[in-house]
Order: C-alpha cells, then structure tokens, then sequence
C-alpha cells in the first residue's frame, strides 16, 4: 500500500475467515446459513442541536451521493422512487429546491456512476441517472438489482437480492461474467482492479475473481454489518451497526486491519479525501464521528451532534464540508469543519 496507516495495523479478527474459494457460479444460496440484515438503529427523538446548518426538507432520504464532476447532490426518496438533485449544497442563501426525478420502479440505493451520472439498481435493470438534464437510461439485468459499482475498465458491476454479481456493459447491455453463490450482494467495493461484495445475510465482505467467475476468500464482517465505502489506499470500510464496530479491510487476499468500537448503531459511513478521515453516522445517538485511520487504532478527530435519523452522508467537493441527510424528514444538515 505504502502507507504507513496499512503496514502498522493489527490483523485482528484475520482468523475469523471463512474461505469461500472455489466455490462457483452454480452455488445455491438458500443452503447458506443466513441472518435477518441489520438495518440503522431507531434514532431518539431528542438531543443536542445539530450543528452546523440544516435546510429544512420536506423528505425522508434513503440514500446520498455527489457526483464529484459536477458538485451535484443525488438523495434517493419517497421509499425509492424518486431522485432528488441538488445542484447548490452552500446553505448560504434561501435554499435551491431540488429537482425530483421519478424512477420507473423503487431502487434499491443511489451511488456514483459514470462522471455526469449516478447509478440506481432496480428490479430488472440498473437506471443511469445524467445529472444535468435529469434523463434516465434503463441497462437491463436479470435479476433484482439491489446494488452496483463501476469498474476499472468501465463495465459495471451489478448486485442481485440472490446473491449474485453480473458484470455488464452498460452500451451493449451484455453479461460478460455472472458470479453467484452469495445470500444477497447488498454493497460493492472496487479498489483497483479488486472487487469485493457486502452480504448482510452472511454478515461478511467476499472477494469476487471476475476474471475465473467465481468467489474469492471472505470473512465474517462484524454481527451486522450494513454499509461501505473505500479510500485512495485501498481500504475498505465496513460499518457493523449490530456490534457497534468500525471494520477496515485491504483486498487482494483480504484481511481484516482494524476493527474499533464507535458508539451506538454505526450507519452512514463515507471518505473524506481533504482531510484523510473516515466520517461515519451514530444512529443509535444522532451523531457524526470523524476517524484518522493512519495509525493501527482509529483515532477520533471530531464529533458533531446530527439532524435525527442520520442515515446518509456525503463530503461536498466544494469546500469539504460534510452533508448528512435525515431518514425522517428532519431536512439536510452541512457541517463545515473547521482546521484538519
């Protein structure tokens, strides 16, 4: 990695792993032993004022991401079934109101796409989202898509409720390597040309070798683990909502580096490339924690109090501040951070 955060870390947990190699395309999943998934915690309803500012939003967000070309905020709504632009996240005038894009069926997330586009997987296709104008181009799947992630060589990887991964390219619709055995593929990471795949009814992040079609190594993620992202050093980070635990993982032979307790219900978990942290959600608690993991423990560098329900998170590439949206309509929150 040559990062002195990656080489120093303890490999606790490592000898949790569940070894899934070899296991092929044809694997049943209702064989597997499975969990009910974890979901956020019921957030209280009283607590510190939040900081920073929040623009009042008549909307519960499931979901948040920018699109880092042009700045634009896209929040997942309504259960799914629209999409929320924000071109103007400043907070420093009366409030842009957003521009509401329905979907043809409820998607399952919303994450980055193609510069320009975000991506929202749906039963039977993945909808790619152009930002600026709000068009919508349907790439069909088989299956019910419930996440997706673009590759290094641009074709895209697509999740499925059964525990498959499809690699697909998104001009041509074609099904270049379909990869099964999983219980659901609820997330996925890429981090160079290694992929992995988060199952919250096994609880675990598997390596996938798409080349061969088949599943790599895995382990066991935690008691419950719900969501990801990863960072510029190959490290993926997993938020345990049940065990209350913060996960950090490298590929390519995957290991587990850190694991931290954070507080309650750990959700929304997103990197913050200006100042090298990880911010992660406390739903449990209605707050945000920001993480340096340069070290072999996590290190708290800051701790805000969160609009209720703090269930999405994103950095606005503008300024770096943070942007944390309500689950039950209590409005988006913008937090800037002052210093490093």
């Amino acid at each position: 990695m040559g990062r002195a955060g990656i080489r120093a870390v303890t490999m606790v947990g490592a000898i949790a792993m569940v070894v899934l190699a070899g296991c092929s395309s044809e694997s049943t999943p209702d064989v597997l032993q499975t969990i009910e998934p974890a979901t956020p915690a019921a957030a209280p309803e009283v607590g510190p004022y939040p900081a920073g500012d929040v623009r009042p939003l008549d909307l519960q967000v499931d979901a948040l991401v920018v699109e880092p070309s042009t700045g634009t905020f896209a929040a997942l709504v309504d259960d799914g079934a629209r999409v929320a632009l924000f071109d103007d996240m400043a907070f420093d005038g009366p409030g842009t109101e957003p521009r509401l894009v329905g979907l043809p069926s409820s998607a399952a997330t919303v994450v980055t796409g193609p510069e320009g586009s975000v991506l929202a997987p749906v039963s039977g296709a993945v909808l790619r989202i152009d930002v600026a104008e709000g068009a919508i181009t349907e790439v069909p799947v088989d299956g019910n898509a419930t996440s997706a992630a673009v590759l290094s060589d641009g074709r895209w990887a697509v999740g499925t409720d059964n525990g498959r991964v499809l690699v697909v390219d998104p001009e041509s619709g074609e099904v270049a390597t379909t990869v099964g055995g999983l219980a659901s593929v609820d997330a996925l990471a890429v981090t160079g040309d290694a992929v992995a795949a988060l199952d919250r009814r096994q609880t675990s992040l598997t390596e996938l070798d798409l080349a061969d079609a088949h599943l790599g190594p895995a382990l066991r993620a935690g008691e419950g683990a719900t969501q990801l992202t990863t960072d510029p050093f190959g490290r993926v980070v997993i938020t345990d909502t049940t065990g209350d635990e913060l996960l950090v993982y490298t590929l390519d032979a995957i290991v587990l580096r850190q694991r931290y307790p954070v507080g309650p219900a750990p959700y929304a978990v997103t990197y913050d490339e200006t100042r090298d942290l990880i911010w992660v959600t406390l739903t449990g608690s209605n707050e945000v924690v920001g993480y340096d993991l340069s070290t072999g423990i996590p290190r708290e560098r800051h701790r805000f109090a969160t609009v209720r329900q703090p269930n999405s998170i994103a950095v606005d590439p503008a300024d770096a501040a943070l942007v944390i949206a309500s689950a039950t309509g209590d409005g988006l929150q913008r937090i800037p951070i002052e210093g490093q």
